[in-house]
């Protein structure tokens, strides 16, 4: 492995990034959610998508449904405080609260990353 994917993966500090994935009811519902937590530094920014369609299992029925999309960009060690501001503040019972390892990523974009949100 390069010197910039090892850096990629974390940055110059070692400090891990992630995306978290999360769904939700309608664009304007997680457009505020994520703005929360941008402000708050739980995350240096959110892509949103504003409609998605969703197919899944939900108490024995299969649902078909129009959602919202936001994936955000983090340290790995906020995803905790990120789930429990979902499971706070979001209207599902249970809410999709996902986040994936960044395995590459432009260094100067990580240590952005890093800079936009707060110290654990």
């Amino acid at each position: 492995m390069s010197s910039q994917e090892t850096r990629s993966k974390s940055t110059g500090d070692g400090i891990e990034i992630c995306e978290v994935v999360i769904t939700g009811p309608d664009a304007a519902w997680l457009a505020e959610f994520t703005r929360a937590l941008v402000s708050d530094r739980l995350a240096a920014c959110g892509q949103n998508i504003a409609e998605v369609r969703s197919i899944y299992r939900w108490q024995g029925r299969i649902e078909d449904s129009v959602e919202a999309r936001v994936a955000l960009h983090t340290r790995r060690e906020l995803v905790p405080a990120i789930v429990a501001r979902a499971d706070r503040d979001h209207p599902y019972d249970v809410p999709c609260v996902i986040a994936v390892p960044v395995i590459a990523a432009a260094p100067e974009y990580a240590d952005w990353v890093v800079a936009q949100t707060a110290d654990a």
